[in-house]
């Protein structure tokens, strides 16, 4: 990944301004809500906007809950305008500004419960135009503003239960014109009448409840409750029967008078209330006298009633003659939550055999006896039978014999420790059955044997410790076993034999050792939930084949949590053929390794949880995950993972949610994650990752990437600081990319070996040679000075060829430097110092001399030496602007010859030169002449010594006039001296 500008995001208390991402500070989106659903829960801040500013426009359902937020200001909630559903309960609210709720036209819902509020201001619901729940339940209001509800017209829930409100006339007149409202809940409160003036209750009410207040009359209009359906005023002990008198109940279709002063029998005698729409329970009947009297005035006012709620009235004991006198029950008597000891095979409905559901719930029940002969009433039409919640220890046999329609049982959370056989004899159409939380500890086939259309039978919470051979075989019909909780150790052959039909197998919480493919041969095609969790299950190595190679329709499967060190060792094949299963659970293991093929089989899986799984350090395989290409949910919390990486997680292309938090990386590299395409949700929390240039990458994708959301980024710390954040550590030191550096250095010096053969074929001596001039320049520079007046060594360096040498001791010496010429001459041979390197020597030879001789021949130019002496004289030439070098030639040179050598030819087009005249000329000895003069002066030009040269007697005398003209009169045919 190329390097990137990073981002910088600062958090400022008060007012949070985040960059756009989708990671937020305080809140959680609901991982397939599409930005719709948000949670913000059990957060330390009390600023609101710190919670909610950075959440998107798009949100519709938003829950604030457990904060100590304890103020809500202006326009909290202004961006977010397409809110619906909105909680706010459970936090420390106590004040909202006026327009705290300003522009949320489209909020449906409002939940204020369970906090500090006392008072609100009238206009706060002023924008809450399709608000239709509302509840301000458990808060401190002890009255409400008048027209608190003046725009919230659509309201049809409003809950103000556990207040302290005393007025119920302030409440009445601020709903009053509420149209739509349906529900008004008002228990809890301090309410002593529904006193209301002159306003009315709305007529679409028809919830009504004042439970658990202090009324002691209802002091309202004989009209106000005409429109109430339900209403419910329990728990008001004060509340008398005369408060009834004249009001008009005629609409009610359900009283609850529960715990209140009402005496039942006297409240139906003034009311004209149907006597079928009342619950009873509560109401006192704790004798069968109080009983019959009731049912007495039933019978007059009814022909049947369908629901007779008796519970909570101390009913002790009923005789044969305690409901003979009631109207026909035609639907639910209810017992519950009385002192009833025994039922007698419920004898004491022999008058009421229409019942269809009896329940005797909460009660003080200790046996269910047998019904085979002792049993007078035959009940064919009831179809629920409930004993929860009561003391049961036994049920004997044919228990049931009396109730043989039943389709529902309900024995549950009983004592039983023996149940008979056959108690369940006859019960032919009994679908469901449910024995759980009991201390049974057999179970025989002949006990469900008659249960030939039972669908769901729960066992769980008992004391199982063995199924036995052919237990259900009569259960075909059976879809749902539920076993958990027990203490089974093993399932004997053919124990569930029998179970065609089964799709549920609950056998969590046992003592299971083992799992036997045998058992699911019966319903290998249609079992669907496996739960095996909180076994003794322990695998080898040795085990070869899978146990559930034929549940060819197994969707979920359950393993985890096996005690008391969990599974230590997944076989290779050990789920091959679960093709349609889709959740697989292997939480609170001890699994060593994965191998690497472990899951192949699971193309369909689409949740799986491994979280708490393996011991210490897990190493995941290369490929473990490579089949699961339709897993949407991997939970892999606190597994030890070190490194997480491409070739592991790379084929989950179709995952949405990965909790990663607990893990021990210290990185996570960029290109895994983004090997997930569809991936939305990531929780990294508790994992101590690096604030170091190796997580760069890292801390820039999570706050650029904008479909990807990590969980609470903004609170991750680094792994030694817990105040230093992960989304904003110092990266200035990482901006350099070492792989850019690496590979552009790379790069060069491959450059560097390609070009460089090259180099030395076509330009090894040019390069040669411009190393030395530089390292003459550099010296120069260093050494010598600048000054005008300067007084040199010697008047003339003189450069030539080896070849040349007896021409420059024969003619150039004796002429400038004897015959008491005052020339000084610099020869290499003569003058350079011994030892020294000859570039030095070179260099001091040019700069110590005024001029510079060349002695230009076919050989000088091949010289590699004489070549560097000429473009030194020429740089000094070319940066002081005097004329310092001189050239002569020592034979006729072509332009065709000197056009390889374009240094020199550079040097001559721009300076004057002499040529040497040779034997074949006209008049040798005159034309040398001539030369040395012409030589001489050229040496003295440019000098400030000129002068004073010119008075002395030099050897090298100006020819005279007629020599100048028998000189010009050849140039025609030999250029001695040469203008460019």
């Amino acid at each position: 990944m190329a390097t990137h500008q990073l981002l910088t995001v600062t958090i400022v208390l008060g007012a949070v301004q985040l960059i756009c991402c989708y990671s937020f500070l305080n809140c959680i989106e609901d991982a397939y809500s599409k930005g719709k659903r948000f949670n913000c829960i059990n957060r330390r801040t009390e600023d609101m906007s710190d919670i909610i500013d950075d959440l998107p426009i798009s949100v519709v359902n938003l829950t604030i809950c457990h904060n100590p937020l304890w103020h809500i200001p202006n326009n909290s909630f202004a961006h977010l305008p397409n809110i619906q559903y909105l909680r706010l309960d459970s936090n420390a609210l106590t004040t909202f500004n006026q327009q705290a709720f300003q522009k949320l036209n489209q909020l449906k819902s409002l939940n204020l419960s369970f906090n500090n509020i006392s008072e609100l201001n009238p206009s706060l619901f002023r924008d809450l135009h399709n608000l239709t729940f509302l509840s301000l339940a458990n808060n401190k209001f002890k009255r409400l503003p008048e027209r608190i509800f003046s725009n919230v017209l659509n309201l049809n829930i409003l809950i103000m239960k556990q207040n302290s409100l005393n007025n119920f006339s302030g409440v009445a007149k601020s709903v009053s014109h509420l149209i739509h409202l349906m529900k008004l809940d008002l228990c809890g409160n301090n309410l002593t009448s529904l006193s209301h003036s002159n306003v009315s209750l709305p007529k679409s009410l028809a919830v009504l409840s004042i439970c658990g207040n202090n009324l002691h009359t209802l002091g309202c209009k004989n009209s106000f409750l005409s429109y109430v359906k339900k209403l419910d005023l329990s728990n008001n002990s004060r509340l008398p029967t005369m408060a009834f008198q004249g009001i008009d109940l005629r609409h009610i279709n359900s009283l609850q008078l529960r715990s209140t002063g009402v005496k039942v029998v006297e409240f139906l005698n003034i009311s004209n209330i149907n006597a079928s729409h009342v619950d009873f329970s509560g109401t006192a009947l704790h004798n069968d006298s109080l009983l019959m009297e009731l049912c007495r005035v039933l019978r007059r006012r009814l022909n049947g009633i369908q629901h007779f709620t008796l519970g909570s009235n101390g009913i002790k004991n009923l005789t044969d003659n305690t409901l003979s006198d009631c109207p026909k029950i035609t639907g639910t008597l209810d017992l519950s939550f009385n002192q009833l000891k025994t039922i007698s095979c419920l004898n004491f409905l022999k008058n009421q055999t229409y019942v269809k559901q009896f329940n005797a719930e909460h009660n003080h029940l200790t046996s269910l006896p047998s019904c085979e002969k002792k049993s007078k009433v035959y009940l064919k039409n009831l179809e629920e039978l409930s004993y929860r919640y009561n003391r049961i220890l036994s049920v004997g046999s044919y228990a049931f014999n009396h109730t043989p329609a039943i389709k529902t049982l309900k024995l549950n959370i009983n004592t039983i420790a023996y149940l008979d056989r056959e108690a369940l004899k006859g019960l032919k159409h009994l679908e469901t059955l449910h024995l759980d939380n009991n201390l049974l500890t057999d179970l025989f086939n002949v006990t469900f044997e008659d249960l030939l259309n039972l669908k769901v039978l729960n066992l769980r919470n008992n004391r199982i410790s063995v199924i036995f051979k052919r237990t259900f075989f009569s259960l075909t019909n059976l879809t749902t076993l539920d076993l958990g909780g027990n203490t089974i150790t093993h399932i004997k052959p053919y124990g569930l034999d029998g179970l065609k039909s089964l799709s549920n197998l609950y056998l969590d919480g046992n003592k299971i050792k083992y799992i036997d493919a045998s058992l699911y041969r019966t319903f290998q095609a249609t079992l669907k939930v496996l739960d095996l969790q909180g076994n003794q299950i322990r695998l080898f190595n040795n085990i070869i084949s899978s146990p559930f190679m034929n549940l060819s329709k197994l969707s979920d499967l359950k393993l985890d949590g096996q005690r008391p060190h969990g599974l230590t060792v997944l076989p290779r094949f050990f789920f091959r053929g679960l093709h349609s299963l889709k959740s697989l659970y292997l939480t609170n293991n001890n699994i060593y390794r994965l191998p690497a093929d472990i899951f192949d089989d699971l193309t369909s899986l689409r949740f799986l949880t491994l979280d708490n799984c393996c011991v210490g350090v897990a190493q995941l395989q290369p490929g473990v995950f490579k089949n699961l290409r339709n897993l949407t949910r991997l939970i892999i919390e606190n597994m030890g993972i070190q490194n997480f990486s491409k070739e592991v997680f790379g084929n989950l292309t179709a995952l949405r949610k990965l909790q990663l938090n607990r893990n021990v990386m210290h990185s996570i590299p960029v290109d895994a994650l983004e090997s997930l395409p569809k991936l939305h949700y990531l929780d990294i929390r508790d994992v101590p990752l690096s604030c170091t240039c190796e997580n760069i990458f890292l801390q820039n994708y999570t706050l650029k990437d904008q479909n990807l959301q990590v969980v609470y980024l903004y609170n991750l710390s680094c792994q030694k600081s817990q105040t230093l954040k992960f989304y904003n550590f110092n990266n200035e030191v990482c901006f350099i990319d070492l792989g850019e550096y690496l590979f552009f250095s790379t790069a060069v010096v491959i450059f560097l070996f390609t070009v460089t053969p090259l180099l030395h074929v076509k330009l090894y001596w040019k390069m040669k040679y411009s190393y030395y001039v530089f390292r003459s320049w550099f010296s120069e520079q260093w050494s010598r000075l600048r000054e005008e007046d300067k007084n040199y060594k010697y008047d003339a360096f003189i450069s030539y060829n080896s070849s040349d040498e007896q021409w420059v001791m024969d003619q150039l010496l004796p002429n400038l430097e004897g015959n008491g010429s005052s020339f000084k001459l610099c020869l290499h041979h003569r003058d350079f110092e011994l030892g020294r390197d000859i570039v030095d020597n070179i260099v001091t030879a040019v700069y110590s001399s005024r001029k510079t001789i060349c002695v230009v021949s076919r050989n000088f130019l091949r010289s590699e030496w004489c070549s560097l002496e000429i473009q030194l004289a020429s740089y000094r030439l070319f940066d002081e602007h005097r004329d310092v070098l001189l050239l002569v030639l020592l034979e006729p040179i072509s332009e065709r010859q000197l056009s390889s050598y374009h240094r020199m030819r550079k040097v001559m087009l721009k300076k004057t030169y002499l040529q040497w005249p040779g034997s074949d000329c006209t008049n040798p000895m005159q034309a040398q002449d001539l030369f040395w003069n012409q030589l001489c002066r050229a040496m003295r030009a440019g000098n400030r010594l000129q002068t004073e040269r010119d008075d002395r007697n030099e050897s090298c005398v100006a020819p005279d006039r007629a020599d100048t003209e028998h000189f010009e009169n050849h140039t025609s045919d030999e250029n001695y001296y040469l203008l460019p």
